[in-house]
């Protein structure tokens, strides 16, 4: 049987944070070998090369409209990969991780009230229940289910500066949306973006190279690159928008979620890391969560109609 646009969207965002969440495990290499905006830099100038002939028809159908519309493709790719670059990498030079994770992984409820406040989108009680959820699964892992741990917390810059990275994320979700760019393919999206964000990067990559002097030379550095090309940005951003243009923002926006469980068995496949009780706990609130959150009220609701129909 053929999946429904929709069924396959949902499939592809259970993938998603894999993607997003390889720009941690991949990407560690780099972000210790190379500056935050040469990074960013060259991650998405990498990015724009390869999708700029992929999606070479649908930008040149829409040339007039790309024309019109460059203000807001421009600020799609000073929030997308400019901030949610550059300043990302800037902030764990800060902060830890698992600070960074605890407060990046909000932007989902940013989402929502963004879209709440501008667009008059309602929330109801069932996906109010299944954000709680998913937001105690996400403080459990990253607090390793300690109480003392979670008020130990401490916030410096590194911490506003995922805030704002986690706000910018958020209205570059809602803004993706946009009627003015709906006719656009998304791979036309993004690829317009990607290169916006490149453009906007480059002088402040130059400027960090000239005042460090330093630029990525080892094969090492470079393999860490072309691997947050692909995963991290390529495959992640493409999901992620596609997500967007068929299930809309604030259900994409949910699957966010799932970067913290997903992060957590990355880190013991790849890392070495251990699992602990805490670990299944979260991910199950989590899981949980989001499919409170999203799953339609039918399907949620057939278990019990069944069970009053056994009664009756």
């Amino acid at each position: 049987m053929a999946l429904t646009e929709r069924t396959r969207a949902y499939l592809i965002l259970c993938v998603m944070p894999l993607f997003f969440t390889s720009n941690l495990v991949i990407g560690r290499g780099a972000i210790d070998a190379v500056e935050p905006f040469t990074l960013a830099f060259l991650r998405w100038t990498l990015a724009s090369a390869i999708l700029l002939p992929i999606a070479w028809g649908g930008l040149r159908r829409h040339a007039e409209l790309l024309r019109r519309e460059w203000r807001l493709l421009t600020l799609l790719g000073l929030l997308g990969m400019w901030i949610c670059g550059a300043i990302v990498y800037l902030a764990l030079q800060f902060t830890t991780a698992t600070n960074g994770t605890l407060i990046y992984t909000a932007s989902p409820v940013l989402i929502l009230l963004l879209e709440r406040i501008f667009r008059g989108r309602i929330i109801g009680v069932r996906e109010s229940i299944g954000i709680v959820l998913a937001l105690g699964g996400v403080v459990t892992i990253v607090v390793k289910g300690s109480l003392d741990v979670l008020l130990g917390l401490q916030f410096n810059v590194g911490d506003l500066l995922f805030a704002g990275c986690a706000l910018s994320w958020a209205v570059y979700c809602v803004l993706l949306k946009d009627k003015r760019i709906a006719p656009l393919p998304s791979n036309a999206v993004f690829a317009s973006t990607t290169v916006a964000g490149a453009v906007t990067l480059a002088p402040f990559m130059v400027v960090e190279v000239v005042h460090t002097g330093a630029f990525p030379v080892g094969l090492d550095a470079w393999l860490s690159i072309l691997g947050i090309v692909i995963s991290a940005s390529l495959l992640a951003f493409s999901c992620f928008q596609y997500g967007v243009r068929v299930l809309g923002p604030s259900i994409t926006g949910l699957f966010m979620y799932l970067l913290p469980p997903y992060g957590v068995v990355m880190a013991i496949v790849f890392l070495g890391e251990e699992f602990h009780a805490f670990h299944a706990a979260g991910s199950a609130l989590v899981m949980s969560g989001l499919v409170l959150a999203t799953a339609p009220a039918r399907l949620l609701g057939a278990p019990f109609a069944a069970l009053r129909g056994a009664r009756s």
